[in-house]
């Protein structure tokens, strides 16, 4: 264990220094500044070898460790409260979202690893989403920073842009918040947008989004069934449900329960930033961007089109669903 330690004290320097900047620019996510944090080290300094052990504890049980955590956020009575049309609404866009974000990087070239984590984490909840796929197929640090990006770029897209269109789509605040709760990414991305239209928009959009979140757990146990299955004789398979995965829909069940004490989610939100953002700088500080030049502008286009493609059957779902 203490191998590991200079490699953890590494990524915490950088996890305090990414929540500061947080703090002091407001918008600015603290997971993806440690991501960004990791691609410096790796390519000014260069990672160096005393700190691989941690980073490589910091990439695994840890980034599980964080995305449990997530699961104490949610609780079902919240959920159920939207209704059943609602619900449904919130499944479809999930599903053609994940399933057409996959298809379309099948016919742009791209891997089949970074098309799950874009589809992933634009149809539950940006990064965190993409780390809990990783945890199972275990993609390239290149797909992983590449899926990060897109999602921060089309989710600040969206802080800017979803606001001016919520009067030309004739949306009242409850619709526009549905909206942006069923199409935007990041939890931290839809207050944002959804704020600017008052609070039932924003408290409408926060349960919307949790709501997608719910269905972390299904999706990444069906995607780790899939992995399973089509690995090659003599590869390593993972099993269908994910132990973290177990554990994060226990994490849901207490936090439905209402047991946990006053604050207490406000600190677990804490400890759960902290570890993923221990991950995201360990998986940063793999990445070559002389590797990533080499990809070219197709992932690029894969995000403008997830994006548009969520916006679009969102819209749609919340005219049906909150006439």
């Amino acid at each position: 264990m203490t191998t590991r330690l200079p490699g953890l004290a590494l990524a915490g320097v950088a996890v305090a220094l990414a929540v500061g900047l947080g703090e002091a620019v407001h918008g600015l996510p603290p997971l993806v500044v440690c991501v960004a944090l990791g691609i410096a080290v790796a390519n000014t300094a260069g990672t160096p070898g005393w700190a691989l052990p941690g980073l490589s504890l910091a990439a695994g049980p840890v980034l599980k460790a964080g995305v449990v955590l997530l699961g104490f956020d949610l609780v079902f009575p919240d959920i159920l409260a939207l209704g059943l049309k609602a619900l449904l609404v919130v499944l479809a866009v999930v599903a053609i979202t994940f399933v057409g974000t996959q298809w379309l990087g099948r016919r742009l070239g791209l891997s089949a690893n970074l098309s799950l984590l874009v589809a992933t984490g634009f149809s539950i909840c940006g990064v965190s989403a993409i780390a809990a796929a990783n945890g199972v197929v275990d993609a390239d640090e290149d797909e992983v920073t590449f899926a990060v990006a897109l999602v921060t770029i089309c989710g600040t897209l969206a802080i800017v842009t979803l606001p001016s269109l919520r009067a030309p789509l004739g949306l009242d605040a409850e619709q526009y918040g549905a909206w942006v709760g069923a199409s935007v990414h990041d939890v931290a991305q839809v207050v944002a947008t959804s704020s600017t239209a008052g609070s039932v928009a924003l408290a409408t959009a926060i349960v919307v989004k949790l709501t997608r979140v719910m269905l972390l757990a299904p999706l990444v146990a069906v995607i780790a069934y899939r992995h399973a299955r089509s690995a090659a004789p003599g590869e390593s398979k993972t099993t269908a449900v994910p132990p973290f995965i177990g554990l994060f829909t226990v994490a849901v069940a207490i936090a439905s329960l209402g047991v946990l004490p006053d604050g207490a989610t406000r600190h677990i939100d804490q400890v759960r930033t902290a570890l993923l953002g221990l991950a995201l700088f360990a998986l940063g500080s793999r990445v070559k961007i002389s590797r990533l030049a080499k990809i070219g502008v197709r992932p690029l286009v894969l995000g403008l089109a997830s994006w548009a493609l969520i916006a679009a059957v969102s819209y749609g779902g919340v005219r049906l669903a909150w006439p």
